[in-house]
């Protein structure tokens, strides 16, 4: 399962999917999917959302690139898909969470911890 999720973690703009999540743990897919639940949580693909929008976060605050951009760049394959699963785990839109970041002049690793997705 460690190294599922440390190759969801490396290459979160790739197209990953159960199956070869499931090869690189060497287990059958149903075994991959229930046990990755069981160990981390959530679901490989929650999990793999999620890191998706962290990295979003991270470019939102830090780089002037369209949000569009930021969208194909973490691995989305469309902006709408990536506006929904942005405010289902962060809460906000991406533009809205850009402009209340720009307008918040706090350390970083403040920020980091506050705005980490729970879900």
């Amino acid at each position: 399962m460690l190294r599922a999720r440390d190759a969801m973690d490396r290459a979160y703009a790739q197209p990953l999917d159960v199956p070869a999540l499931a090869r690189i743990a060497h287990v059958s897919e149903a075994h991959f999917s229930r046990t990755f639940r069981a160990t981390f949580g959530e679901t490989p693909h929650r999990y793999l959302q999620r890191r998706r929008v962290e990295r979003a976060m991270f470019l939102l605050r830090e780089s002037g690139r369209s949000v569009t951009e930021i969208c194909f760049e973490v691995g989305f394959g469309s902006p709408g898909t990536f506006s929904r699963t942005f405010h289902a785990i962060v809460g906000r839109s991406p533009r809205t969470y850009r402009k209340e970041a720009a307008a918040t002049v706090v350390p970083t690793c403040f920020t980091m911890a506050w705005t980490r997705p729970s879900a």
